[in-house]
């Protein structure tokens, strides 16, 4: 009898516990709800960025922001006028450029310049860009005449700095010629490793880089040499005098859509 009046008082403490724990567990569901609809939200945020300038609205030529597959968001210029449009620039080069383009392997591995005048993207950039899809490459050469011509390659991807940011190439057309595959092995650029003055990756005896200048896919030298101050060189083209060089890639035209 003597534990009889605490008993009301006991169950009413208990039952105000489980009322706590109760409380306290739809407030936390609550919170787990809002933290996954808000990493839903910026999961949605993040997709909304495209993966290359094919992805995006094709308003105008001009700076977009991507976000390719395992990269950082990259600022980027998109021409959305060429050949239907969709194409990332990933070089660009004009007569009395104002880079010199004598820069450091690990320059050119991540990029350097203006977007909307001469830079270049950046090796490391180029690999992961690539093996997102299946791409093409147009390169886009102003002769000695000022006047434009075109070599497109139907497939274009640059391997990992392990294997040395290799360049495979397609097969040509165009109206500048094939000075990137179809030349003698001590010229052709298909194939080859990326060649910095600091970092020498050609077949030749000394380093290319080093005595032709700029950073490129050279062999034992080049057919081509588009990253170079004042010396843009397209064999069969214009020797060393061209006036400009663009390089230009997107999906191939079997995936633009996809």
């Amino acid at each position: 009898m003597t534990g009889s009046p605490s008993e009301p008082v006991t169950r009413s403490v208990i039952w105000r516990f489980i009322w706590i724990l109760t409380f306290l567990c739809a407030v936390s569901s609550r919170h787990a709800r809002r933290r996954a609809r808000d990493g839903d939200n910026l999961e949605e945020k993040e997709e909304k960025l495209p993966r290359d300038c094919s992805e995006a609205p094709r308003y105008k030529d001009g700076v977009y922001v991507i976000h390719p597959d395992g990269l950082h968001p990259l600022v980027v210029y998109c021409d959305m006028t060429t050949y239907s449009g969709g194409w990332i620039v990933i070089q660009r080069n004009s007569f009395n450029s104002e880079i010199s383009w004598d820069e450091s392997w690990t320059t050119y591995k991540y990029g350097f310049g203006n977007v909307e005048k001469d830079y270049w993207l950046g090796a490391e950039y180029l690999h992961h860009i690539s093996k997102q899809k299946v791409y093409q490459v147009r390169f886009v050469i102003m002769d000695n005449n000022n006047e434009e011509k075109y070599a497109d390659y139907n497939l274009f991807s640059v391997e990992d700095e392990a294997h040395g940011y290799t360049l495979r190439l397609g097969s040509y057309t165009g109206t500048a010629g094939d000075a990137m595959s179809s030349i003698t092995a001590g010229a052709t650029h298909d194939n080859m490793k990326f060649t910095a003055k600091d970092k020498d990756q050609d077949i030749y005896s000394a380093n290319c880089a080093t005595s032709y200048g700029g950073a490129w896919w050279y062999a034992a030298c080049f057919a081509s040499k588009l990253n170079n101050k004042n010396a843009i060189y397209w064999q069969g083209l214009c020797n060393g005098n061209c006036k400009g060089s663009a390089i230009l890639i997107r999906p191939a035209d079997y995936c633009v859509y996809l």
